[in-house]
């Protein structure tokens, strides 16, 4: 959530981040894209970054008890100033870029193509998006009520003769709606590993959904599960408890090769 975290961390673990050919922002909230400037500071040359429209919206959280807090921002000027290249999408799109000058990354050069999801549909009755989220409407002068967080997408890759690997941001939109638009633009059922964050901690309403959640990964069956983030910690104590076999600690600096 720091302006350096990401780049304290990438020198003390050696990595390069001018090797960076794109970055795909997982969404618009202030935990995802903090750090993001500082590390355009460290890439010389221009880079894509893949976002959904929403990502850029001015948003606010209103509690039940009413208390307001304004969100953070993320800027699009701020990122063109340091010589980005943004790409608005809702829609699926591919990595590397079609029609992209810019010089790809080794996995890109080897033909590696990762699939970014763009808006994921809900479709589950227990993935509940972000319940206190509001948006600015500056036309109107007021708040309008925005709990799915249409931003939230995820990158998957398809391992051959294993299956899809699917990287979740934060999983605003379900794990679950997540794992299950992966196998529809895919077209592959089979599912080697999920990580990232899977969103079942900060109250109540995210942890009710820990048994229908892992109810459908145990259906979905990957053969890693990875979780980070906003998991939290009762869910992944729940998901050791019920799928020791499959599931893999992870931290920052961990490094996973499928």
């Amino acid at each position: 959530m720091t302006e350096e975290g990401v780049t304290t961390n990438a020198g003390n673990f050696g990595v390069n981040l001018e090797e960076i050919g794109a970055i795909v922002l997982s969404h618009g909230h202030f935990d995802h894209f903090t750090g993001i400037i500082k590390v355009l500071d460290h890439i010389s040359k221009p880079v894509d970054i893949i976002a959904h429209p929403d990502a850029f919206l001015k948003r606010w959280l209103i509690f039940p008890d009413g208390r307001r807090v304004k969100m953070p921002v993320l800027e699009e000027n701020a990122l063109v100033e340091k010589g980005a290249i943004i790409h608005k999408n809702k829609i699926p799109n591919f990595l590397p870029l079609r029609n992209s000058d810019h010089k790809s990354t080794k996995n890109q050069e080897d033909g590696f193509p990762l699939l970014v999801t763009g808006q994921i549909p809900r479709e589950t009755s227990f993935e509940m998006g972000s319940p206190y989220q509001y948006i600015e409407d500056p036309d109107e002068n007021n708040l309008s009520h925005d709990s799915l967080v249409n931003d939230d997408q995820a990158i998957v890759v398809n391992i051959r003769d294993k299956g899809l690997v699917i990287i979740s941001g934060c999983g605003h939109a379900g794990i679950i709606n997540t794992i299950n638009y992966a196998k529809k633009l895919t077209g592959i059922s089979r599912i080697y590993a999920i990580i990232g964050g899977f969103h079942l901690a900060g109250g109540k309403i995210y942890e009710d959904a820990i048994d229908p959640t892992l109810f459908e990964i145990q259906k979905a069956d990957p053969e890693w599960i990875v979780p980070c983030h906003c998991t939290g910690w009762k869910a992944v104590n729940r998901i050791i408890n019920s799928m020791p076999e499959k599931f893999i600690q992870t931290s920052v600096g961990t490094v996973f090769e499928f």
